[in-house]
């Protein structure tokens, strides 16, 4: 375990800053063929503290080196020095400011063909006559790529200093120009925004460093949302370095980098959720082998390599080292992780297995460092691609979170290594630009200086004068909020109404005391009183669900009658808009198999809604995970044919078709005579209107493991999104297992994509059956299940077939069951004969199965046909988002 392979380097880890002074690191291991630093606002060259010269841009004698352009009548720009000049490192001690644009220009002669970094340097402080408040710019690059828009260095850091990094192929035959642009000022001139910049360099790097060779067959970026390693980063692209981080020991400065002045952070605490003891490992006692020519010797420093974050010393409990990371929604990101196995006593592949995750997607099921680099002390590294979404779905730009877990492997594995320990030794992720040639995120939440501030990426402590200021103002803060609290208290005012930023206009649809628009007949109004007595205050006995709205209670209304109520938890993701939805819609639904809303409260900060009571639960519960008494197959056919035409009155017997988006096993609830009804209604989304119209174009809103992939890659919902998401509940429901088993081998771990293996490969699907019901599903039952499932699984929508067409499988599948029962009291050919009447079945010239449906709910008397295609051909492989909390999945 991690004991045994820490403790020798127990006593190393207490003497590593003396040896990381002294140990001789591989520097210049790249010998850049372009490297120009330039000192904003300086008339002559200067040599910063290791050594490294910066040239002025205001020095004539620089012209050949780079050319500084802005407006020859007004405006012109500044050369000015912080007013506080309490940092003195180069190029900060200088800056070039202006309320017009400027562009600094590099010939076409001294830019080489290969990619370069852009680094911007910029000291956030006063400068003469400019507010730092109104240093609001943008920055382009060759007029058409963009680098920062809106760009407020105030709210990243304040008298610290910012350095963003960026990877961009200059095309042949065209000059390197970058322009800062200040924001338009308004007419009356009150706000003179300017732009400033107190360093730039531009340094060229090895062509393939970062960028995809396309020649090399044997590199890949694996695509964690889609499982696929055909992601390729090419030249068009350009790239923003957001984190470099030597895990596992201290900063790497860009002098002591392989030649490219990369500045490598460290990991602990900014970036690290928790350190736990003796996690460090580090081996400075040799060198490592490139012999094996895994990455060139420049990709990191040796000190990145030769340290590492591991398990720790006398850990007993499971967890997940984890990296928690700040980055801009919208974007794919490329993450790479270095790898290095240092430690002697890891001598052979299989020692050291673990699992990664990647924004909670299962990266690599079966880590294994050694396999991967083929011995001790050989450097590997791994690149991952993963686009960032907002939790809400929302399209525009947001700050969320990158994490990176490493994860042991389960101790009752099938691959069960010798020793149950991670190693991770150095991380970078890049942001990939966009399609319109932008890489310009959001600036973060503002904190004044007043409040206390966590450490940004960027920034460093603040000197003991801001720190004591910080503490006197949140001392006023503090006695400022008692003092409104007793206010508050005296005069009764309303308590505080909600945990989420609500607009008043959002609500007008949902109104109180008899001015509702919602039929009174349909939907009841609950006061929050009424709530707390049926549920004796929320306790936490009454609960019998939690989801990704919150706690779910049983309680009585009106002292008589059980009811299910679901009460919005603070921090959920969910929130005012799939409240409201849930209640317009199911409000003006009623079908038998469907869950009915009996009403709603909302009332301060509550938001609260009151479902009829499902006796059974879930039809998850019923399958695994539970000690609930199996079902049969016949009962579970039953169960599927009427969640089945819940669906298809909701895509044909409403006014308007409804897509329900959510489909899975734990939203197909069963009443106390086992009768299936669909329920959570708060993703649901009107269908596509109108003969021309074929979809609904919206954000990718869902559960992970059900997810149509056309929706998920194209975001065009349409019915056969329901349909796909119906199909993974078909496969769930035959093999009782989850969607997405992280802890099985990576073949198994998708069941959809398990199961199309099976079935393409002509592998034995029966083994895939949960063998409660193995032996009393026949051959011809398994066969016709599997064609309906197949077609409901279709990675192209247009292929699959509608939910009428289920409803009509499912009724054939469930009279197969019945007359195989029958048959056991003797089949005669007339019944054979007269079922065949009842349920034709034929084949297509095409080759493929044809279910003819029986009419529906609604008495509709018209008969439809559908294809059902055995190809698998063009399956989806999508991977597994899988939760790799311990213990339980994230509720989504």
């Amino acid at each position: 375990m991690a004991n045994s392979i820490n403790k020798k380097n127990h006593m190393k880890f207490t003497l590593l800053s003396l040896i990381s002074l002294l140990y001789p690191l591989v520097t210049n291991s790249y010998n850049p063929d372009y490297n120009l630093a330039i000192n904003c606002g300086y008339s002559t060259n200067t040599t910063s503290l290791d050594n490294r010269i910066w040239v002025g841009d205001n020095d004539i004698e620089n012209s050949n080196l780079l050319s500084f352009t802005e407006p020859t009548t007004t405006n012109q720009s500044f050369i000015t020095k912080p007013i506080s000049l309490s940092n003195t490192q180069i190029p900060f001690t200088t800056a070039r400011v202006s309320i017009s644009n400027f562009t600094y220009s590099f010939p076409i002669n001294n830019i080489t063909n290969s990619p370069v970094f852009i680094r911007l340097h910029f000291y956030p402080t006063s400068y003469q006559n400019f507010e730092l408040s109104n240093a609001i710019f943008s920055v382009e690059v060759n007029n058409n790529l963009t680098l920062l828009k809106n760009f407020n260095p105030l709210h990243w850091a304040k008298d610290s200093t910012i350095i963003k990094e960026y990877c961009i192929q200059v095309k042949p035959h065209e000059k390197l120009t970058i322009t800062f642009i200040p924001n338009p000022n308004s007419i009356n001139q009150s706000n003179l925004y300017y732009a400033f910049i107190n360093g730039i360099e531009v340094v060229s790097m090895p062509p393939f460093l970062y960028y995809s060779d396309l020649s090399d067959l044997n590199y890949q970026i694996r695509s964690v949302d889609t499982d696929t390693t055909d992601y390729k980063i090419q030249n068009d692209k350009a790239l923003e370095m957001v984190y470099r981080v030597n895990v596992g020991d201290n900063q790497v400065p860009p002098s002591n980098d392989t030649g490219m002045f990369r500045n490598w952070d460290n990991d602990y605490p900014l970036y690290l959720e928790k350190q736990y003891p003796q996690s460090v490992s580090s081996d400075f006692g040799e060198h490592l082998n490139y012999l094996k020519n895994n990455v060139p010797n420049y990709t990191a420093p040796e000190a990145v390599y030769l340290t590492a974050r591991t398990y720790g010393l006398n850990v007993k409990e499971d967890y997940n080292v984890t990296w928690n990371f700040e980055v801009d929604s919208t974007f794919t990101y490329m993450v790479r992780l270095h790898f290095c196995e240092f430690e002697e006593i890891i001598k052979d592949q299989g020692y050291r297995v673990f699992q990664i995750f990647i924004d909670d997607i299962l990266a690599e099921q079966y880590a294994d460092v050694f396999s991967w680099s083929h011995g001790r002390l050989v450097p590997v590294n791994k690149d991952y691609a993963v686009t960032m979404y907002t939790p809400k779905g929302s399209s525009q730009i947001e700050k969320v979170n990158l994490t990176i877990k490493l994860q042991r492997m389960p101790i009752h594995s099938k691959l069960a290594p010798k020793y149950r320990d991670v190693i991770l030794n150095g991380i970078e992720i890049f942001k990939i630009s966009d399609n319109n040639n932008n890489l310009a995120g959001v600036n973060p939440k503002y904190l004044s200086p007043k409040e206390p501030s966590s450490p940004s990426p960027q920034s460093k402590s603040k000197n003991s004068t801001i720190v004591i200021f910080i503490a006197v103002g949140v001392s006023c803060l503090l006695l400022a909020f008692v003092a409104t609290g007793i206010i508050v208290f005296v005069r009764r005012r309303k308590r505080f109404e909600s945990h989420f930023e609500m607009e008043e206009t959002s609500w007008k649809t949902i109104k109180r005391e008899g001015s509702s628009t919602l039929p009174s007949h349909l939907c009841r109004y609950f006061t929050i009183a009424e709530i707390k007595a049926a549920t004796n205050n929320f306790d936490d006995i009454f609960i019998i669900g939690v989801g990704g709205f919150g706690n779910v209670y049983k309680g009585y209304t009106d002292g008589v009658t059980p009811v299910a109520i679901k009460r919005l938890k603070p921090g959920s993701q969910q929130g005012v808009n799939e409240f409201m939805n849930e209640i317009e819609l199911l409000s003006q639904l009623r079908h038998i198999h469907l869950v009915s809303l009996i009403g709603y409260c909302n009332e301060g900060a509550e938001m609260i809604l009151v479902y009829d009571f499902m006796q059974r639960g879930t039809l998850r519960e019923y399958l695994y995970g539970s000690d609930n008494e199996r079902l049969t197959w016949k009962q579970r056919l039953e169960i599927l044919l009427g969640a089945a035409r819940g669906l298809h009155y909701l895509h044909t017997g409403a006014k308007h078709s409804i897509i329900h988006r959510d489909v899975k096993s734990t939203n197909i609830l069963l009443d106390e005579k086992w009768v299936a009804k669909v329920s959570d209604f708060g993703l649901s989304k009107a269908g596509p209107t109108g003969m021309a119209m074929t979809h609904v174009s919206t954000v990718v809103k869902g559960s992970i493991g059900y997810l149509d992939p056309e929706y998920y890659l194209r975001q065009r919902l349409t019915l056969k999104s329901d349909v796909y998401s119906f199909g993974v509940v078909l496969l769930e429901v035959l093999c009782a297992r989850p969607p997405l088993v992280r802890s099985s081998e990576k073949k198994k771990a998708s069941l959809v994509i398990w199961f199309q293996r099976c079935y393409k490969e002509g592998l034995i699907v029966e083994e895939l059956v949960d063998p409660f019901i193995r032996d009393s599903i026949t051959s011809e039952s398994l066969k016709c299940y599997c064609q309906m499932v197949l077609s409901c699984l279709h990675d192209d929508g247009n292929q699959r077939m509608s939910m009428s067409d289920v409803v009509g499988a499912l009724e054939f599948a469930l009279q197969l069951v019945t007359t195989e029962e029958d048959s056991k009291f003797g089949w005669t050919k007339e019944k054979e004969k007269s079922e065949q009447r009842l349920l034709p079945h034929f084949t297509s010239e095409d080759g493929s199965d044809v279910f003819t449906s029986s009419s529906d709910d609604y008495g509709s008397q018209t008969s439809k046909v559908s294809t059902i295609s055995t190809s698998t051909e063009g399956q989806p492989m999508l991977s597994a988002k899988v939760f790799s909390e311990i213990g339980y999945p994230k509720a989504r």
